[in-house]
């Protein structure tokens, strides 16, 4: 979309404002709104703001900050009567320059260096799972859920479907596809998946469905959660992520010649995924509660592993082959910063490639099941127990550390540990039941 299409629809549709959007170091939704008439301005990057004040952002003596609009994300907003419509930004700083602590400009960083490996996008398919919790009377959430059935099921009981449904058709009509919607495992929770697209435009779209979710289900008077385990003894909501290199010539994951019909850079890339995965644990899962949602029984990985169809593995790769071919990362959770997240498990993924690291053997037994001995001699690894095991193991790992940049790590780092010691403080109500 250029300008001119962009100004040509603003008019077509009455738009009256015009909402810049990006995210904090934490992936939370920031928006500025502008009259209509400052469109012009706003397309041409001159919007200022004071990045003082934005979490993980700029100090005070350094606070101006420019946003720079991706005219290919406009979008008039359906639950707006089209008054309103949106553009990602990328962030800039008061000289004009790419601002490093913008985790939009980490994750385009990752995928120039997939570029310089010959590589010419990563695809990603995403599949963020929900909670809807019913509103009371003061219009604050009740954590109890809405309903009572699970997997698949439908008809009268399935209270959420319309939420759904409309949540769909709120999605395409901000562009985005929708392949499938259903009723998840857990009694009040939802899945909406979205077709795959380039890693870049799927962050936006990850951002943009969370928000549109949000907005949907307030007006059926529901609350969502995007928090990953909001109910124990019970599945939580993850977010899956489906990725597979790509070149000029096809799917770079794919070898019609390999027995699995895995190509030597996917094995690669697999390796990597495995090497980094306790330190990405710190971005792709990135709050104290998900944690809990990381736990044997659930259907959430645990443990390091790979295999074709065991979900009980971090990587699955799914049956299809190739175009389709892909591997499946089953521990990210839908609180996590997108863009980071996809900019870790990217950059991951190719330092395998590069370094050409050896992927261990499938793991095809449920590995829940399996004793701490026989975990041991496959040489199977857990994925950290809590987010400070996690952050420690980031704060170890020199190649996403350099893929995040000082800013971005150390500001994640800092909000992260913040975050951490204000849990560790905290006398909980199961402590209180438990030890009075």
């Amino acid at each position: 979309m250029n300008r001119v299409e962009i100004q040509k629809l603003v008019k077509e549709n009455g738009v009256e404002f015009i909402i810049l959007q990006f995210v904090d170091v934490l992936g939370n939704l920031k928006h500025l709104e502008l009259p209509i008439t400052q469109l012009d301005k706003a397309l041409d990057g001159d919007i200022m703001f004071d990045g003082s004040s934005i979490m993980g952002f700029a100090s005070i003596e350094n606070s101006d900050m420019y946003l720079k609009p991706d005219l290919s994300t406009f979008a008039v907003l359906p639950w707006s009567e089209g008054k309103e419509a949106r553009l990602i930004c990328d962030v800039y700083t008061g000289d004009q320059k790419p601002f490093t602590g913008d985790p939009r400009s980490a994750l385009k960083s990752a995928l120039e260096k997939a570029e310089s490996h010959g590589f010419s996008g990563l695809n990603v398919g995403p599949e963020p799972e929900f909670f809807l919790f019913p509103l009371d009377e003061k219009g604050e959430p009740v954590f109890t859920p809405h309903d009572g059935i699970g997997y698949f099921d439908a008809g009268a009981r399935d209270k959420g479907q319309k939420v759904r449904q409309d949540i769909s058709r709120t999605l395409q009509a901000l562009g985005i596809e929708v392949e499938a919607l259903h009723h998840e495992v857990a009694v009040g929770q939802h899945e909406v998946d979205f077709k795959y697209a380039d890693a870049l435009q799927t962050a936006d779209r990850i951002v943009t469905f969370k928000w549109a979710v949000k907005e949907i289900a307030g007006k059926h008077g529901f609350y969502a959660s995007f928090m990953p385990k909001p109910i124990a003894r019970i599945n939580g909501s993850g977010m899956h992520v489906h990725q597979s290199l790509f070149t000029g010539s096809g799917n770079a994951f794919y070898d019609e010649n390999d027995e699995i019909g895995l190509s030597t850079d996917a094995r690669h890339y697999i390796a990597g995924i495995l090497t980094h995965a306790k330190a990405f644990a710190a971005v792709t899962n990135p709050t104290v509660n998900s944690y809990k949602r990381l736990v044997p029984g659930y259907e959430a990985p645990s443990y390091i592993a790979w295999s074709c169809s065991n979900r009980s593995a971090l990587i699955r790769i799914p049956a299809a082959r190739k175009a389709a071919t892909r591997i499946e990362v089953r521990c990210p959770d839908p609180m996590s910063n997108p863009y980071l997240a996809l900019a870790l498990m990217l950059v991951s993924g190719l330092d395998g490639v590069e370094k050409k690291l050896e992927l261990v053997p499938e793991v095809n037994e449920n590995i829940y099941h399996m004793s701490e001995t026989t975990r041991e001699e496959y040489g199977i690894e857990a994925l950290p127990a809590d987010l400070n095991e996690a952050l420690n193991c980031l704060a170890k790992d020199e190649v996403l550390k350099d893929a995040l940049g000082n800013h971005l790590f150390e500001a994640y780092m800092s909000l992260k540990k913040a975050e951490w010691d204000e849990y560790r403080l905290e006398v909980h109500p199961w402590e209180l039941k438990q030890y009075n």
